[in-house]
């Protein structure tokens, strides 16, 4: 039991909980702006795999992360196009949409990989970290929060502004509207099917991007399914958070130190199945979802497609 108080196990655990988290914190806050807007992205996983693939791609072949990360980030646009289209403009079933693309993604990307990369399956070098001066020489802490890729700082300042956006901002209020009252929106002038679309584009951006630090950065290197679930995961936060991104935050985090304790008892020399482990940031969704599932505040027209001058 002393091996879970050392510093050698804290350190690990909070260093690999942030890597972890940010894939989760990127989907979830994208997929609470779709939900905002009045929809429900079930394709999310799809779109961090897309995400994740050509994310990769782009960091292998240019050399650079930066492009990796927009390539990856133009992946999951991609797949929220066809998303976009089918279910905000011409009003097909969200779920059964989204549930399409994720296994369509899953399928292809695996193709892809393994017409690719199955036989030398290539890794990128470590990503280069930011180091903020004083802060980083913490004990524990300073390691895992203030010395990561310069993407982890811009993700959690990502957290403020959109909570500002929501806030404050005339978009912030027409996705809420879009999302409870799109009608009255249509009254008011402002385009339902646009500021839907917007939505849900973002939530491509930021998932791709999600999917693409997930390989680039937490990985080093790209293999078939390897958001495992990140997606649904995200969709769980957003649902969850109420509207809030700083609760997207605290919860990826807390999904984030599940899905490390794997590597951090590994590096403490703890000996615990590992199937245990790792079904721990699922039994977490449980407890979650009993715990706080009823009071889930979610949009009135979630899920269903806006019609102008449809009763």
């Amino acid at each position: 039991m002393t091996g879970l108080f050392s510093e050698v196990f804290l350190s690990a655990l909070l260093f690999g909980a942030v890597t972890a988290a940010i894939p989760l914190l990127l989907a979830g806050l994208g997929e609470q702006m779709s939900e905002k807007a009045g929809v429900l992205n079930i394709g999310i996983e799809g779109m961090m795999l897309a995400g994740a693939y050509l994310g990769f791609v782009g960091a292998f072949y240019s050399g650079s992360l930066w492009l990796g990360f927009l390539t990856g980030a133009a992946g999951g646009v991609a797949v929220a196009l066809v998303m976009a289209l089918l279910c905000v403009r011409i009003g097909l079933n969200q779920i059964v949409i989204g549930i399409a693309l994720t296994l369509g993604l899953e399928g292809l990307t695996a193709l892809l990989h393994h017409f690719q990369f199955s036989r030398s399956y290539p890794r990128l070098p470590a990503a280069d970290a930011t180091v903020i001066p004083l802060l980083s020489d913490i004990p524990v802490i300073g390691p895992a929060f203030f010395k990561q890729h310069l993407i982890v700082y811009l993700a959690v300042a990502l957290v403020f502004g959109m909570g500002y956006v929501y806030r404050r901002t005339q978009l912030g209020l027409n996705l809420q509207a879009a999302g409870d009252k799109p009608a009255a929106l249509d009254v008011a002038g402002i385009d339902v099917v646009r500021t839907r679309t917007i939505a849900v584009l973002t939530t491509g951006a930021l998932a791709g991007l999600g999917g693409a630090y997930l390989a680039n950065v937490g990985a080093g290197l790209f293999i078939p399914f390897i958001t495992n679930g990140a997606g649904f995961l995200g969709i769980v936060l957003a649902m969850l958070a109420r509207g809030r991104p700083i609760w997207v935050l605290f919860g990826a985090l807390l999904f984030g130190i599940c899905l490390s304790l794997t590597t951090a008892m590994q590096v403490a020399g703890i000996n615990i199945p590992t199937d245990i482990i790792q079904m721990l940031p699922f039994l977490a969704v449980m407890i979650m979802l009993v715990l706080f599932g009823r009071r889930a505040s979610l949009p009135a027209a979630l899920g269903i497609p806006y019609e102008r001058g449809a009763r």
